[in-house]
């Protein structure tokens, strides 16, 4: 089965932080991809620009409503995700609990929908 791993973190705390720290995060990161690579559970997953990049997109009344920024205002902001293949919940949370991230943030897994 099919889990989305979303990555929540403070991006201010994240741009508060060395470069020494920052280079640390960046090899972890690195390491636990490639492991979850090797492990032939990696399906995909990117980092995303910071939520002051984002532009929310509503519809209403047929009319399309742009706002910068994030639509929610929000302590955590969605930082990047990893699309991971695991044999049920409990091996999703188990790889969920090594991303980094989630020393600091906040990982939220949700099974993929699966249409017939």
């Amino acid at each position: 089965m099919q889990y989305l791993l979303l990555i929540y973190q403070n991006e201010a705390d994240v741009d508060a932080g060395s470069e020494t720290a920052k280079k640390q995060m960046h090899e972890e990161y690195r390491t636990f991809t490639q492991s979850i690579i090797q492990a032939g559970q990696f399906k995909a997953g990117d980092g995303l620009q910071p939520a002051t990049t984002a532009t929310t997109v509503r519809v209403r009344d047929g009319k399309t409503l742009t706002t910068d920024g994030p639509f929610a205002e929000t302590r955590e902001q969605l930082g990047g995700y990893y699309l991971i293949e695991a044999k049920d919940l409990d091996q999703a949370i188990a790889v969920a609990a090594r991303v980094p991230s989630a020393k600091f943030g906040s990982i939220e897994v949700r099974p993929i929908m699966v249409f017939e």
